[in-house]
């Protein structure tokens, strides 16, 4: 069963056996606007917690999105360099940025759920 956790820098973050998949919000797909553009990481690069993985690039401004954990990344969304707007229409579905196998799964106990989450956003 997987279980999803969200960060204060609005990235959320899926796990399910091991491989964490993350993205950003809809809260903040909605401020940052209409996305032009998606800097992917590369696969097999090791992420520490906090450092900037991937770089989001709206009609607004461009913006760092942390890893919320240590690991490594396994997957990217290729589907994101030709459509950047489904981080737009889908942030927690087909929007997802990259999947990583986590270093220690004991990283996410400080992220909220997503009750806590949207009470951080009102």
């Amino acid at each position: 069963m997987s279980k999803t956790y969200f960060t204060e820098d609005h990235e959320w973050i899926r796990v399910e056996g091991g491989i964490a998949t993350v993205g950003i919000t809809e809260y903040a797909q909605e401020q940052l606007g209409d996305l032009v553009f998606v800097e992917l990481p590369e696969k097999g690069r090791a992420l520490a917690k906090g450092e900037t993985a991937v770089v989001v690039e709206s009609v607004k401004a461009a913006s760092d999105v942390y890893a919320p954990a240590d690991g490594e990344i396994s997957e990217v969304n290729e589907a994101l360099s030709s459509d950047p707007s489904l981080v737009n229409t889908a942030p927690m579905g087909d929007g997802w940025l990259w999947k990583m196998r986590l270093a220690d799964e004991g990283q996410l106990e400080g992220l909220m759920d997503e009750e806590a989450y949207k009470k951080s956003i009102a």
